[in-house]
């Protein structure tokens, strides 16, 4: 499947998701609630700008007239950030090849993969370094994939080609072709919290600030991208966390966010260029 059909799929699916919300609406009392409104807003928005429109993990915003106007606020927990049932201390990755890498790169070890404590990465940018923890106890494929990248050198040299500041509150990055289309050449499985739910549909939660989760086009194709939550963003639970962003790196985040985006916008290419000039392992 291409990366355009791949993008097609997730809208469509996001659109049944969307008509289906405003029919069983349509059933229940009218309950007009303008601060109701608001967070369903908030939250299409967020589904909408992590559902691919033309690339592997590119991301778009919803129009606010997808946006039921009749529904209640719905109860959104914060993310867990831990298993209920812990994994074993290792366990097996696959990681299946997807189209032409952006940079070169080799595909990450799949056997024996730790489980177990944590990894510390250092994306030294040009607005200041941003810390992070990864977490090989809730996602240990992923970990073991960012790992890979940052120690081969993906991520050097690299803009964060997103800023989203309405809605969700993130800075997306990991694509070295800038174009948020680009990824490793390989993708691998949704973890936590996805792979807790077995399909099932799910209540959206919060993914609270200073988390950290994969960008995707759906199920089983995440890559390399990564979004920095730095405010609390409401979103189903599809996006893999893999681990959380040190003080520092948030006071960092604050200070692009602060700047915002490009003419102005809600989302888009951050308005002063944010790169990664290395990302450091240990």
């Amino acid at each position: 499947m291409t990366n355009q059909n791949r993008g097609e799929e997730a809208l469509a699916k996001l659109d049944r998701e969307i008509k289906s919300r405003d029919r069983a609406e349509k059933s229940k009392p009218l309950k007009v609630s303008l601060a109701a409104a608001a967070v369903i807003l908030a939250l299409v928005g967020g589904i909408w700008y992590l559902a691919t429109q033309n690339g592997d993990e590119e991301a778009t915003t919803a129009s606010e007239s997808t946006a039921p106007t009749t529904a209640e606020a719905p109860e959104m927990e914060p993310l867990a950030m831990v298993r209920t049932t812990p994994l074993a201390d290792t366990v097996t990755c696959t990681y299946e090849p997807a189209g032409d890498a952006s940079r070169e790169v080799s595909t990450p070890t799949t056997e024996n993969v730790p489980a177990t404590g944590t990894v510390t990465v250092t994306l030294a940018t040009n607005k200041g370094d941003i810390g992070m923890e990864l977490d090989r106890s809730v996602s240990p494929c992923t970990v073991n994939a960012v790992e890979h990248l940052a120690e081969q050198g993906y991520y050097n040299d690299t803009v964060c080609h997103r800023l989203t500041t309405s809605g969700i509150h993130v800075l997306q990055c990991g694509d070295p072709s800038g174009s948020g289309a680009g990824g490793p050449g390989f993708q691998f499985a949704n973890e936590y919290p996805t792979d807790e739910t077995d399909g099932a549909a799910t209540s959206p939660v919060i993914y609270p600030r200073g988390s950290i989760a994969m960008a995707n086009a759906g199920a089983g194709t995440n890559g390399s991208q990564f979004f920095l939550n730095y405010l609390d963003s409401p979103l189903a639970p599809d996006y893999t966390y893999f681990g959380q962003i040190s003080e520092g790196g948030l006071k960092v985040l604050d200070d692009i966010a602060g700047v915002g985006v490009t003419n102005g916008a809600a989302d888009g290419a951050p308005a002063e260029e944010v790169r990664i000039q290395t990302a450091t392992v240990g």
